[in-house]
């Protein structure tokens, strides 16, 4: 093992796997990918193939492994990052999914969750867990599927059931059985995790009506979980280690580790995450506190952000409405109009989510005139996501009583220039641009290289250089505020309920 040059990452995302392998000074010197399925029974509901998310895990890293030319033998350890709150259900026996698995974006149970507020359950749930009542986190879609699929019910009568969001399985899979956990990032997004007091929480397992047997280990996020089948892996049986979802990855990968530093990754969403460190700020605009990590890798406090359409709506202006047929086209036409003429897109496809968390809110192209073109909305699409990024760090810096000097970006839309320099203008405040598709997978490897000694501290993994490249604001505050304001009275016209305080200009 000590002669083993590289820690793998399995990162699975929301459409597609990566694998990369990562050497020593924290360079990926490889990378596989895979897109998968993503399935919508109605609308709304958002399912992928449990049974595909593995099946392609092992192919995927071999091809990351043959563009490097190196083989089994040559991995170190496996880390894991992945799509969170998404929920896969199991039998323990057979080792297959019983159902597809119930995406994070998935909506159906919007009802369930509003009749919890009604019985005024919301406060109880929030003060545990950190987390809104809201579709998007795993709890109600476990009850959903306990209570509307036979072959769960009768597997979970028998007592082999097994639940897990996405690194539970993959983890289970690769341990042919063995290892049934999941790390405390993960937990935290279930609606049934206890993140004061860190275990599985017995009045939210019985208001779920979840069995706990059912449920994963819940172990720190910088230590070896177990090993490979080694048939899986080249005979080999290689540590399995480093398991954190994908937002607290990217807070890990961007170097985060201090309170008051925080990180968007912008991708089909976009996740803003500060670092509170010990300090668990209880939000009352709509912001989660999560667990996250410090340093060395064991738990900390963050606040996050979750904007649930960020990227994704530069897709669709591509495959939904034709508008452009690529990123980069998209991107050029956003640039050939110096200003949007006053029209905004709210792209409240699936709802809002912070500071909102409005279900019922759709979508809507605000401002159009008959001067407006197809250059002027995909303009608002780019200047949507910062204005969604500003709603969000109001909230945390008021409520975190932290200033906020610098916000460090990554995800495959801050490549364009024009966002992040438009997000730096209306944030007010320097942004830092990582030059780095990858720092989801590398949080997740730093934090399996630390369990597994291939990195002795993370003073090492501090010095290890990153490309940055950081855009300064040039926006007077009388520009960024009245665009701002146009944002928001956009915004009021899709909005279910009323909007929280903090978005206003005289909270900002």
């Amino acid at each position: 093992m000590t002669q083993a040059r590289y820690i793998l990452v399995l990162d699975h995302g929301t459409t597609g796997l990566k694998a990369v392998l990562m050497d020593r000074d924290g360079r990926i010197v490889s990378r596989g990918y895979t897109q998968f399925e993503q399935i919508y029974p109605r609308p709304g509901w958002v399912e992928h193939d449990a049974g595909t998310l593995w099946d392609i895990s092992l192919p995927t890293a071999e091809a990351a492994l043959n563009q490097a030319q190196a083989g089994w033998s040559d991995v170190v350890a496996i880390g894991i990052t992945n799509q969170r709150e998404t929920v896969v259900m199991w039998d323990a026996e057979t080792g297959e999914p019983l159902h597809n698995a119930i995406v994070w974006q998935c909506r159906r149970t919007t009802d369930r969750c509003e009749i919890l507020k009604k019985q005024g359950m919301e406060t109880t749930i929030h003060e545990k867990t950190g987390l809104v009542t809201d579709p998007y986190f795993s709890g109600t879609k476990i009850e959903w599927l306990l209570e509307n699929v036979p072959a769960i019910r009768e597997t979970a009568r028998s007592g082999r059931l097994r639940f897990g969001t996405v690194d539970a399985w993959i983890i289970w899979k690769l341990s042919g059985g063995k290892t049934h956990v999941t790390d405390t990032s993960n937990a935290s997004r279930t609606l049934l995790f206890n993140i004061h007091e860190k275990r599985w929480d017995p009045e939210l397992l019985e208001l779920f009506g979840v069995p706990e047997e059912i449920l994963p280990e819940v172990k720190n996020s910088n230590v070896t979980y177990g090993e490979t089948t080694p048939a899986l892996t080249g005979g080999r049986a290689i540590p399995i280690a480093g398991d954190v979802g994908d937002q607290q990855a990217a807070l890990y990968g961007q170097k985060c580790w201090t309170p008051g530093t925080a990180k968007s990754t912008y991708g089909t969403g976009a996740f803003i995450v500060m670092n509170t460190g010990d300090n668990a700020v209880t939000s009352d605009q709509g912001l989660l506190t999560t667990i996250a990590c410090d340093a060395p890798g064991n738990p900390c406090y963050a606040l996050e952000g979750a904007i649930f359409i960020a990227g994704g709506s530069i897709e669709w202006l591509i495959r939904s409405m034709g508008l452009v047929s690529t990123a980069q086209e998209a991107n050029t036409l956003a640039t050939s109009v110096e200003t949007t003429d006053g029209v905004y897109l709210v792209p409240a496809f699936v709802g809002l989510a912070a500071p909102y968390w409005d279900s019922d809110a759709r979508g809507m192209i605000y401002g159009l005139t008959q001067g407006s073109g197809k250059a002027h909305i995909v303009r608002a699409a780019y200047e949507a996501m910062a204005y969604q990024t500003r709603e969000v760090i109001d909230a945390m810096q008021q409520e975190a009583g932290l200033n906020l000097q610098a916000l460090r970006v990554d995800g495959g839309v801050t490549k364009s220039r024009f966002l992040v320099n438009f997000l730096a203008d209306v944030l007010g405040i320097p942004v830092i641009r990582i030059d780095d598709s990858d720092l989801t997978a590398k949080g997740a490897g730093y934090l399996a290289g630390l369990a597994v000694g291939f990195w002795e501290s993370p003073d090492v993994i501090r010095s290890l250089d990153e490309p940055t490249e950081t855009f300064e604001p040039q926006m007077t505050d009388s520009c960024r505020n009245s665009l701002y304001e146009g944002w928001l009275e956009a915004v009021s016209h899709v909005l279910t309920r009323p909007r929280p305080a903090v978005c206003s200009l005289d909270r900002a």
